[in-house]
């Protein structure tokens, strides 16, 4: 989709040759300011783009292509990076792979942006998820990004989201190829898609995700490969691709158990739409996950006796269900903390395999594990990529609208984790928005799960900003994840298991067990007010988004803050469950 096609048609009024003056002095000045810090970002591209790209080769580079690619006609499509950025053009619609900061093409980008520096334009670019190797923050830099879909996590781009000069799509990612594939999207143009090896009929084995790029490759009229020398070989045999039938035509997925192979290990393409070959090295950027501290070990010690009386119950067996965590800190240490949980035997059909996965694995306590990308931090990566042989018949790596195909996840009775910003009492998630309005990354696949999971758990912990704002809220200020969606809240505090109650009950569970005591008055107090009103879900709505306006104003809320000894509890209180007879 072209940029130039939002843009307005109305021509301004002629200015003044005083003002044409004074403007073209004052661009002047702007420009020659703007010189040195430009001429530096194009150094800094420059660099990494030396690192990235592979060069004049050596007998064994010659060597280790011979063994990776083996595509005959390989020779006659390589080109530079630069060379095959030429190929991009203003307007045009690009899908890159990677997915959670894995599998990205890494040379190209640059490029590209080193191009749009020199003569600006933009495009719209569909990857899986996020961008590694700041690339999106690269790109958004360059104003190079028109539009982008349908998840990132890079500050410079959430800047540009956020002040409206990148038009972002948040979407639930097993959506945007479907969306794709039935035209309700721009078409892609070009794919852009790393891989690990090339097979002799010109199939692209891709690196350390799949995401959305099989069916990038399959749709773009073109695609650029990046063969990436330095990607594990043992990579090779780890994926499973399979793409679903059109419509109305569409079989059932035969996926009925993660280690279900269904699919091919590469992504067959007409060789005939390969355009361009870039021999690349570099590795993906490690996740900055950080290590447990003691709220995410409560957290998790609240989750395993949820699991444990689950057990109890017969409503599940020690081997659970298969699990699937969302990416970042707090979900990767919560699942890190199965390894203490009585439980054996463990599968996981995920979309991001994190530490927590190898440290399950490691700990003999998870069985096989499926997911669209891996990624690791820098520490579980010195191993891992060295020794990944060893887990290889124990993962597979499909296609994202498989790993979050909300038919599957119902089929197998998925648990799942995924981390809210925020959540009100009544169970209502807000996953993407501060204070409503400010982006952060995006929806990702938490809704896929949510919805579809046989238990839906969300996780975070009660305080941000060192306290000053509370994550329990009355309202919550954006809804990604509606009360109907969600079964479990966790916070470092406790657990508020929300299945089979009525919204009256909800928020006594979630504000007596979730929320943190210094805020826990004022959320009763708001919760015992809006009872005397009344109502299915009760609210007093001129107050339901005031602890919102106070961090708008003022950057905090301390003004919701006292001592827990001032409220009695909530438990017990009769406006909190209502009358069964009524």
């Amino acid at each position: 989709m072209s940029s130039s096609g939002s843009r307005s048609s109305v021509t301004p009024h002629a200015p003044s040759a005083s003002a044409a003056s004074a403007a073209s002095a004052a661009s002047t000045a702007s420009e020659a300011s703007a010189a040195p810090v430009a001429a530096a970002a194009s150094s800094e591209v420059f660099s990494l783009l030396a690192r990235m790209e592979v060069g004049e080769l050596t007998p064994e580079q010659y060597a280790e292509i011979a063994r990776r690619c083996r595509w005959p006609d390989w020779q006659s499509r390589q080109m530079s990076a630069s060379q095959a950025a030429e190929l991009i053009h203003d307007g045009m619609t690009v899908g890159m792979s990677g997915f959670t900061r894995a599998g990205e093409a890494k040379a190209l980008p640059l490029a590209l942006v080193e191009k749009a520096r020199r003569e600006p334009f933009s495009i719209t670019l569909m990857t899986g998820a996020s961008l590694g190797n700041d690339l999106d923050g690269q790109m958004a830099d360059a104003h190079m990004l028109a539009r982008r879909m349908p998840f990132q996590v890079d500050p410079v781009l959430r800047r540009a989201i956020n002040a409206g000069e990148v038009m972002f799509m948040d979407q639930h990612l097993s959506e945007t190829v479907e969306l794709l594939r039935n035209h309700q999207l721009s078409d892609i143009d070009i794919a852009v898609i790393e891989a690990s090896a090339i097979t002799a009929d010109g199939g692209i084995v891709p690196t350390t995700s799949v995401g959305n790029s099989a069916s990038y490759a399959i749709l773009a009229d073109k695609v650029i490969i990046e063969l990436n020398l330095e990607s594990p070989a043992a990579l090779e045999g780890l994926h499973d691709i399979y793409i679903p039938q059109m419509r109305p035509s569409r079989q059932p997925i035969p996926v009925v158990a993660p280690d279900s192979r269904i699919g091919t290990p590469y992504i067959p393409i007409d060789p005939a739409r390969i355009a361009a070959i870039v021999l690349t090295r570099g590795s993906d950027s490690p996740s900055t996950c950080t290590p447990p501290d003691d709220g995410t070990e409560r957290m998790a010690g609240h989750l395993v006796e949820l699991l444990k009386q689950e057990v109890a119950l017969g409503r599940l067996t020690p081997a659970l269900l298969p699990l699937q965590a969302g990416i970042g800190s707090m979900a990767n240490a919560v699942m890190s903390g199965l390894k203490k949980g009585p439980f054996e035997h463990l599968t996981m059909y995920s979309e991001v395999l994190q530490d927590s996965t190898f440290d399950l694995l490691d700990a003999g306590k998870l069985d096989f594990a499926s997911g669209s990308s891996i990624t690791v931090t820098e520490e579980r990566g010195r191993t891992l990529w060295k020794d990944l042989e060893r887990y290889r018949d124990r993962l597979i790596l499909r296609p994202q609208e498989l790993s979050n195909h909300p038919g599957i996840v119902r089929r197998l009775g998925v648990i799942a984790v995924n981390t809210a910003l925020e959540f009100d009492i009544y169970g209502n998630v807000n996953s993407t928005h501060v204070c409503g309005t400010r982006m952060m990354n995006g929806i990702g696949g938490s809704g896929d799960f949510a919805r579809n999971a046989q238990l839906s758990v969300f996780i975070t912990k009660s305080l941000a900003k060192g306290g000053d704002i509370s994550s329990v809220v009355p309202f919550a200020s954006h809804v990604d994840h509606t009360e109907h969606d969600v079964d479990i809240l966790v916070t470092e505090h406790g657990l508020a298991d929300l299945r089979g109650l009525a919204p009256r009950e909800r928020a006594v569970q979630v504000i007596e067990n979730c929320s943190d005591p210094s805020y826990r008055p004022a959320l009763r107090a708001y919760f015992e007010e809006a009872c005397q009103r009344g109502g299915h879900t009760p609210h007093c709505l001129e107050q339901a988004l005031s602890w919102h306006r106070e961090v708008e104003v003022k950057g905090h809320m301390r003004a919701m803050r006292t001592l827990p000894e001032t409220s009695p509890s909530l438990e017990g209180a009769a406006p909190s469950v209502p009358d069964a007879t009524a």
